[in-house]
This record gives structure tokens, C-alpha cells and sequence, in this order.
């Protein structure tokens, strides 16, 4: 009996542990983030050495918006209104972003994410990996 309830506390606390970090790994998410190459279903990569605009997503509990934004000279960022909501969902065994505006609706699969990477791919193989940016300012 003993065992039994100590291997159903075991599996409850590792089941809830692994829910908790997974969201909190989704957090990771929230911020500025760039472009830095995307890599082609044939394998051939495009690089990005300078982006004329940067995505901003804002997540809490799954759901949430990504705006495109434009750096300035002074290491500030322009918005405007406009922004695509943003939900994330697990199916089968993988993290899917569903992003959807007025005109259109469509899905990325979550590849990699941690503090200082982002990949994504979307419905026709393309993978997107982005990076933080690092602001710059003229001097």
C-alpha cells in the first residue's frame, strides 16, 4: 500500500512539474525577437544580417499577439496597431502556433525555444530561426 501511494505522489509531482515548466518555458517567447536565417525544405539557407522590422510577441497563459516593429536610431521600437493573435496548443506530441488576423488564418510549428533562440516552421517546410536582437544607437 505504502508503495502504491508513494509511485501515485511520484507521478503526480512529476506530471505537474512537467506542466509547470512547459509553460514557464513558453514564456520565453514574450519579447523582441529577429530574424537570423531561414532554411529552405531543400536545405538551402538565407541569411539576415540587417532587418528593417522585428517581431513582438506578448504571451500569458497560451494566448496572446506577435506586431512586427521597426528598430529606431535610438535602440526604441516603432508599433503600430495592427498585430496577429497568437494562440499556442499542443497536437500530437508537438507546439502549435495559430496565428490569425482579419484577412487570414495560419499555423507554425514551435521547434526550438529557450532565452536566446526562437525556431519555428511553417505549413510548407520552412523553418524561421530567430535570435534577440541587439539594439544599436548612432553615437
Amino acid at each position: 500500500m505504502k508503495k502504491a501511494a508513494f509511485l501515485f505522489l511520484f507521478t503526480t509531482l512529476l506530471f505537474s512539474c512537467k506542466e509547470q515548466s512547459s509553460e514557464k518555458g513558453y514564456n520565453a517567447i514574450n519579447g523582441y525577437w529577429e530574424i537570423e536565417k531561414v532554411i529552405m525544405p531543400d536545405g538551402s539557407e538565407k541569411d539576415y544580417s540587417v532587418n528593417p522590422t522585428i517581431d513582438f510577441f506578448e504571451i500569458k497563459d497560451s494566448v496572446g499577439s506577435r506586431k512586427k516593429v521597426m528598430p529606431q536610431m535610438d535602440g526604441s521600437y516603432r508599433m503600430n496597431d495592427l498585430s496577429e493573435k497568437l494562440t499556442l496548443s499542443k497536437k500530437s506530441g508537438k507546439t502549435i502556433m495559430s496565428y490569425s488576423t482579419e484577412y487570414a488564418k495560419w499555423q507554425e510549428e514551435l521547434i526550438e525555444l529557450n532565452e536566446e533562440e526562437l525556431v519555428v516552421k511553417n505549413q510548407h517546410n520552412i523553418e524561421y530561426h530567430y535570435k534577440k536582437p541587439e539594439p544599436f544607437t548612432v553615437k
